[in-house]
């Protein structure tokens, strides 16, 4: 690849380690250490979660809805630095109405850079055909998560939670500074003609509706443990302060798991790779459930980290592949109905916890379901068949 598709492909990575890595999940590893000091509980604390992910949903709904073509690489700009101000200021207040607040813009902007960085990556790949490229940008993700596990315990140690939510959000616009710089999606001649030969193949509804309610069961199951697992972890007696351990080997497993799970669609296919990642994320998410050592959390992080992202990016290829003259929709759509589940699961875990006083229930609840949207892909497997050529 050339070296401007290098940079482009870098500038999308960036974006989503300041939007998903950082914006989004950090909140993951903070958490623990803010109930440490405030001593709030799991019902508020996914309460807060679910704000993020209730404003996620709209985000979705709202870029999902309204064409932008023209307009992208600006709305991307300007989500990323609302989320960058969204995670400084929630290090500069104690309301809980103000964390609300701060992470529903927060997963505003997140769905946002998320479809928008996707459209515009995902819209170029398949120009040059190098859709198998789309599993290092989702790598992002997991770089971000990386990144964050490593800074956070060194910043909450120098500034406690506060400078270390502002801390995050200082890393987030130095790197802002180089997807501004990188990411253009300005296409060439020889682009846009492969895009017009390429946006040929009608959608299949079938096809779409059952990749959108596994999907939406994936965002109900996995959240729980994109949520919870480091306060879990923390409230083991396996883990003394050190339990930011978990959430940098979801950040370090997430890393490859995107170009893996690219390789292997290509190989196996889509659905047959979707339907095995989630399988073996709701026996990772199931298993500190089951067996609450050191050991199990940390391959419980590992089989997460190496699955929640690997299924995005599986899901949101094969949307894009099977709607390719409408990705903005398509994505759009699976983000929402993703951030559907989303917005549920927090609560749900959080009450169910409250009034079991363990996370056991909401972990083998949260397996569960995934399994359900595994099967559901299982048994519509056929739908594949009519997009061989275009997937393959």
């Amino acid at each position: 690849m050339k070296k401007q598709t290098y940079h482009f492909l870098i500038g999308g990575m960036l974006s989503l380690v300041i939007a998903m890595g950082i914006g989004r999940f950090a909140y993951t590893p903070i958490l623990p250490l803010m109930q440490k000091e405030l001593s709030f509980s799991n019902t508020i604390a996914g309460y807060i979660a679910s704000s993020n992910y209730a404003g996620y949903l709209l985000g979705a709904i709202l870029v999902g809805s309204f064409p932008f073509k023209k307009n992208r690489t600006i709305l991307l700009r300007i989500s990323l630095i609302i989320t960058i101000l969204s995670t400084a200021l929630m290090g500069l207040t104690y309301s809980n109405l103000l964390w609300n607040v701060l992470r529903f813009l927060s997963g505003i902007s997140s769905a946002y850079v998320l479809v928008i960085a996707s459209g515009i990556v995902l819209d170029k790949l398949t120009t040059i055909s190098k859709t198998n490229w789309s599993g290092l940008f989702y790598g992002g993700v997991g770089l971000g998560i990386f990144l964050s596990s490593l800074l956070i315990p060194g910043l909450n140690h120098l500034f406690r939670w506060e400078g270390t939510w502002i801390g995050l959000a200082v890393v987030s616009g130095i790197l802002t500074f180089f997807v501004w710089i990188w990411l253009d999606e300005k296409p060439n001649a020889d682009e846009v003609k492969t895009k017009q030969e390429t946006f040929t193949q009608a959608p299949s509804n079938k096809g779409l509706l059952l990749l959108n309610i596994a999907y939406g069961l994936e965002g109900l199951g996995y959240i729980v443990t994109g949520t919870f697992i480091v306060t879990i972890a923390e409230n083991t007696s396996s883990f003394q302060n050190g339990a930011t351990l978990v959430w940098m080997m979801v950040g370090l497993a997430a890393i490859p798991s995107c170009l893996i799970w690219s390789f292997l669609s290509k190989k196996w296919g889509y659905v047959n790779s979707l339907v095995f990642a989630m399988t073996l994320q709701a026996f990772g998410i199931a298993m500190p459930a089951l067996w609450g050592s050191q050991t199990s959390f940390i391959i419980s992080a590992i089989l997460f980290g190496a699955t929640f992202m690997g299924i995005t990016t599986i899901a949101m290829t094969l949307g894009q592949q099977m709607n390719p003259s409408n990705s903005r929709r398509t994505i759009g759509t699976l983000t929402a109905i993703y951030a559907i589940g989303q917005l549920i699961g927090p609560i749900l875990a959080g009450v169910l916890t409250s009034f079991t006083h363990n996370f056991n229930t909401a972990l083998i609840g949260a397996a569960s379901v995934i399994l359900i949207g595994a099967g559901i892909l299982l048994f519509g497997i056929q739908f594949e068949r009519e997009y061989d050529g275009l997937i393959q």
